[in-house]
């Protein structure tokens, strides 16, 4: 338990950092981040799947690189929902989306160190 409660206070900690990064994409305040962090996750645990498996040719095609089209839109809906949080136009979104994954990336990696065998 403690650690989602964690994981959910380094993604709205993420979410703060990447408003202070991408011009265009606003969060008011600290309990904004953590509304965005919980409802982001859990349109990552729905919606991100159906539409993984519905754009999958285009996601083969671009090597992967659509995912980044799939998360900024997640992340544009997301903005329509939760009051506080604003994203201006699709570039900011993409940009965003980039940030968010490299913020993660790190996290994961000071977390959870990759072990030689």
């Amino acid at each position: 338990m403690a650690s989602i409660l964690v994981n959910w206070v380094l993604s709205a900690l993420a979410i703060l950092v990447v408003s202070n990064v991408v011009a265009g994409f606003m969060v008011d305040s600290f309990q904004t981040a953590l509304i965005v962090a919980l409802v982001l996750g859990i349109a990552n645990a729905i919606i991100k799947p159906i539409l993984t498996v519905l754009t999958l040719p285009i996601n083969i095609l671009t090597l992967g690189l659509f995912t980044f089209v799939i998360n900024a839109l997640l992340l544009l809906g997301v903005s329509l929902l939760v009051p506080g949080f604003t994203i201006i136009g699709f570039g900011p979104a993409l940009a965003a989306a980039v940030v968010l994954w490299l913020i993660n990336l790190i996290i994961n990696l000071v977390l959870f160190p990759i072990k030689a065998v």
